[in-house]
């Protein structure tokens, strides 16, 4: 009778998600790998290190999709669970309409589908809603500016659209995704950042006023006006919300990074625009070419990539250790960090692989 069993529920990667930082991008990174491979896992203690533990709604909703374009069988996934088994069965393209149905970001949802369905056997359109500036994720902003940057320089082939903004905590955000098939993704070679062409400052709100963007924007510009040429743009965006965001965008030769702030009530929008001039600072204090955020982001691709690739971050974070160990737990692949001056120089060094395409 074991025997029997053993041929019906193949073998599951194991995950145990109390491991380093023990949030939720072990799940996305697992879910993405898992979908791509077709290689089943189970997961424990997900999102343990946190206050909130188990699937929350954005994260549920990342499985949710994530077994809609892989039709797959999955036991555990509802709300507040700290275990969940996935089955993916097939690799699918299509239409996909996912909403999380709370503040939750819409940004990682998309983070949990675009590298399975890159290698889809047709385009995907992907309309989600929620949160699109939320904290402890990527604003839309930041995923337009910075994050499709290097997802089409190591050959993807993705474009977003902002429908409506959505703010912690009436959501109620859309982004739409579209996404063509590649056959292979290219490596990344990027040590040296270049020169600084251009500082973009881009202040929005939402439901205030053009004046609120504007002081935003101006106190940044008097803190970064003399590192380099500043363009601003003031914008009002459409959401259920009153709050203001600012996304100061990097523009080098060779590479571009992004910070962002979000604002938040009692605070003023100059001291928005100061934490995210002060991050920006920091990175430009470094010889880094690629910012620690999409450092960690850009791990997951590249460890399918069709070569060696290399680049420099200002900071090892633990998510981008997690990240690290739990795409090994899926991929043969090899990473090396070795420390320099000011940042850290990373390789990652990926086997081949086979797509499972539906």
């Amino acid at each position: 009778m074991a025997e029997v069993k053993a041929k019906i529920e193949p073998e599951l990667v194991q995950i145990d998600g109390s491991q380093g930082e023990g949030g939720g991008q072990m799940l996305r990174t697992s879910l993405a790998l898992s979908v791509l491979l077709l290689k089943p896992f189970e997961m424990i203690n997900i999102r343990a290190n946190r206050p909130n533990p188990g699937l929350q709604a954005q994260h549920l909703k990342a499985v949710e999709a994530s077994a809609s374009i892989s039709n797959a069988i999955i036991d555990g996934a509802v709300i507040k669970s700290n275990r969940i088994k996935f089955f993916p069965r097939e690799l699918r393209h299509g239409n996909f309409k996912f909403d999380i149905g709370t503040a939750g970001s819409t940004s990682l949802v998309l983070q949990t589908l675009y590298l399975p369905l890159s290698f889809a056997n047709g385009t995907s359109n992907l309309i989600i809603t929620g949160g699109t500036h939320v904290s402890w994720s990527p604003t839309f902003d930041y995923i337009k500016n910075c994050w499709l940057y290097f997802m089409k320089r190591i050959g993807l082939k993705i474009d977003v659209e902002l429908k409506r903004a959505g703010f912690y905590p009436h959501g109620g955000g859309e982004i739409k995704a579209l996404i063509n098939p590649v056959d292979e993704i290219e490596p990344l070679n990027l040590i040296d950042r270049g020169k600084l062409i251009k500082i973009q400052i881009y202040s929005a709100h939402t439901n205030l006023t053009d004046e609120v963007a504007r002081r935003q924007a101006r106190a940044a510009e008097k803190i970064l006006k003399n590192y380099g040429e500043v363009e601003v743009i003031v914008d009002e965006l459409p959401s259920y919300s009153k709050n203001t965001t600012i996304a100061i965008t990097g523009i080098f030769e060779n590479s571009i990074c992004c910070y962002t702030n979000l604002g938040e009530k009692g605070k003023g929008a100059e001291v928005v625009a100061e934490e995210a001039s002060e991050k920006f600072l920091r990175f430009l204090s470094t010889d880094s070419a690629v910012d620690e955020y999409m450092a960690d982001q850009i791990l997951l691709p590249l460890s399918l990539a069709s070569g060696v690739s290399e680049f420099t971050t200002p900071k090892i974070t633990n998510h981008l250790k997690t990240n690290i160990d739990t795409i090994k737990k899926f991929v043969d692949v090899e990473f090396e960090i070795v420390e320099l001056k000011n940042s850290y120089n990373i390789k990652v060094k990926p086997m081949r692989f086979d797509a499972c395409e539906g």
